[in-house]
């Protein structure tokens, strides 16, 4: 028999079409032959779930994609604490952008991302050559084309997140020969690869239905995440990066390296890209189901629970994991869980790594009146001393750049994780999506896009009824309570044309914090040098001589082992400290060991080669290449 697939058919029970119990009851894609797979949609859909259960490993987006490669940005850091940690050869080097080619998680990711590529090149080609796609009124004929929109979408994003992380890749769209004479291939040039799939998400978003039709959940690529992945792609591709060689015709960024250059296109090609993102922003717009949940808490509160929102739809697509399984979101990245003992009383298996933190500057960055500031920053950890004394709540201290991600938070999770980490002796899966488009993200896009080209203030060719200052002004406001309306109004109101761009820039930092979304930002808009240096001149300048050296609290009343975040004197020392029974050191007081930080911080991304923003290719992935791949960018 012709294997067409060599893989086993991984089960997690979180793809959300066929049940576990229904799979294991069929073939594993390695029994499936050609005319198999041609003629039965049921084979065709394991091969795509199979696809799907590659983006919860570890190597892809359980942790590598949204979690290790994301850092740093001038709002995000790896938690790098001593000088050792900014160079070493594993992940706290490569966030500070001086990467080894032997930390092995590099191989590992490229060949994971790369099976998922392959698994849709064979949904992709079996649906073509499928008699059913001939005959529009088979009854699976709907069917089949929903699974190639599917792989066309989660292939597109696979794709683009490699180019993200490593620049230049080969280009591979079909399944492996049976004679190997396409399993080893060169670099493409990533302008090239994005020109396919754009191809490829009209395409696609023409066969997906939203979410919420056809039993269409947003764990699946959906017509909203086609539309939404494309206009991020094109936003990429109008953007800057650093090439291998200089590209004819293509603008260089000022200061740039003079043998790695770092270019984006000419202005005629960025108002195609960005005309072409606004078509597709402004359809998820005006046409489909996604809004914004009313409440930013509620929305973290939702993605904790894991719980999937079916009357907001916020969430355009989440990798769905599975609760004991997959998944890192609350445990590398989130609120420290710090139990001396292992095992936390309140909260079972307490020793989150929390690597992902923010920063004072940003910290110090949001309206005090904001309410995605605590959502979002947690200065604090929650210690447990042993497994019989209840957990407290206790203020981090002088920590300026180790603030933690408050979005993920035990205290938000689900009885069903509690019970689990109860019972745990070590780091199971937490089974909280990775959530990869937010609709947020769609507007603020939108706000950008339609500033470019029109301008905040006017509709252009847009159809959705909306300026790019309107787009900006439902993001923004969403995060006041009705009290503090007036003033996040006037705010929005008050940008004029010229402070337009500067304002998406500080709103897409408030929002999408800790979500892999900002260091992408700086690199397309040519701002990640700049904006880092920025961030500790804000550290050294602004925010040290302004915080106070101590900093003042309370613990409820109603439970004293939480901190009354509301009682928190963040900007000033009170003048009465006696009203406050606890204090903690804060960012005015000295610390000589800070220089470590502001001195090391993203120390590499200037060193060797200026602006070198990408990882290197593993020492595996070269070496298995049979010559055809080699790194560059002076690694």
């Amino acid at each position: 028999m012709k294997k067409i697939y060599q893989t086993i058919l991984i089960c997690l029970g979180v793809m959300g079409i066929t049940s576990c119990s229904d799979f294991l009851d069929q073939k594993s894609p390695s029994e499936i032959d050609q005319s198999d797979l041609a003629l039965k949609p049921v084979y065709i859909q394991q091969v795509m779930n199979n696809m799907y259960a590659g983006l919860t490993l570890d190597h892809t987006y359980g942790c590598r994609m949204p979690l290790n490669f994301s850092t740093n940005s001038d709002i995000e850091l790896v938690d790098a604490t001593k000088l050792e940690d900014f160079t070493n050869a594993e992940d706290r080097g490569a966030s500070n952008y001086n990467p080894s080619t032997t930390w092995s998680r590099l191989d590992n990711n490229w060949q994971s991302m790369f099976k998922i590529i392959e698994g849709a090149n064979v949904v992709i080609e079996s649906v073509d050559q499928s008699p059913i796609m001939a005959d529009k009124n088979n009854s699976d004929y709907n069917t089949l084309l929903h699974y190639k929109g599917e792989a066309l979408t989660i292939r597109a994003m696979v794709y683009y997140d490699l180019i993200k992380t490593y620049g230049d890749i080969p280009m591979k769209f079909e399944p492996t020969k049976e004679d190997g004479s396409n399993l080893y291939l060169e670099k493409t040039d990533r302008d090239v690869i994005y020109e396919r799939l754009l191809s490829d998400l009209e395409t696609a978003a023409a066969a997906l239905p939203w979410a919420g039709m056809d039993g269409y959940t947003t764990e699946h690529a959906t017509k909203g995440f086609a539309h939404g992945l494309l206009a991020r792609i094109a936003l990429s591709y109008a953007g800057y990066s650093i090439r291998e060689t200089a590209k004819e015709g293509y603008e260089t960024m000022p200061g740039s390296d003079p043998s790695y250059p770092t270019q984006r296109p000419d202005a005629a090609k960025r108002e195609e890209l960005y005309k072409l993102a606004l078509t597709h922003l402004d359809v998820i717009i005006k046409d489909g189901p996604h809004k914004l949940n009313p409440s930013f808490e509620d929305e973290w509160y939702r993605i904790n629970q894991r719980t999937l929102d079916n009357q907001y739809y916020e969430n355009l697509y989440e990798v769905a994991h599975g609760l004991g399984t997959s998944g890192e979101m609350g445990y590398t990245i989130g609120v420290r869980l710090n139990a001396k003992d292992t095992n936390s009383a309140s909260w079972g298996y307490g020793n989150s790594s929390a690597k992902v933190q923010l920063t004072a500057p940003f910290f110090w960055s949001f309206d005090h009146k904001d309410l995605r500031r605590d959502i979002t920053c947690a200065n604090y950890t929650i210690e447990g001393n042993d497994k019989d004394t209840p957990d407290i709540e206790k203020m981090a201290g002088n920590k300026p750049f180790q603030l933690y991600v408050a979005k993920w938070d035990v205290r938000k999770m689900s009885e069903e994780w509690l019970k689990q980490n109860k019972n745990a002796s070590a780091k199971k899966g937490y089974g909280i999506n990775w959530v990869v488009m937010r609709y947020s993200d769609v507007l603020l896009m939108y706000a950008e896009v339609m500033n470019e080209l029109f301008g905040p203030d006017a509709i252009g060719t847009a159809t959705c009824g909306k300026t790019g200052r309107d787009a900006l002004m439902e993001v923004h406001c969403r995060a006041f309570d009705t009290a503090d309306q007036v003033n996040a109004q006037a705010y929005v109101n008050g940008i004029s044309s010229a402070d337009f761009f500067d304002a998406v820039v500080d709103e897409r930092a408030w929002e999408l914090a800790g979500e892999a979304v900002r260091k992408y930002d700086l690199i397309r808009w040519g701002l990640l040098s700049s904006k880092t240096q920025e961030m500790l001149d804000n550290y050294i300048n602004v925010v040290k001589p302004n915080a106070p050296a101590k900093l003042y609290y309370n613990m409820r009343n109603d439970d004293p082992k939480s901190i009354d975040m509301s009682s928190v004197q963040w900007y000033a020392t009170p003048a009465n400290t006696g009203d406050y029974k606890k204090s903690s050191d804060f960012w005015g007081k000295d610390d000589s060991k800070l220089e470590v930080f502001t001195e090391n911080i993203s120390s590499g991304l200037n060193k060797t080669v200026i602006n070198r923003h990408l990882l290197p290719l593993g020492s595996s992935v070269i070496s298995d290449s049979k010559g055809k791949l080699n790194n560059s960018y002076g690694f």
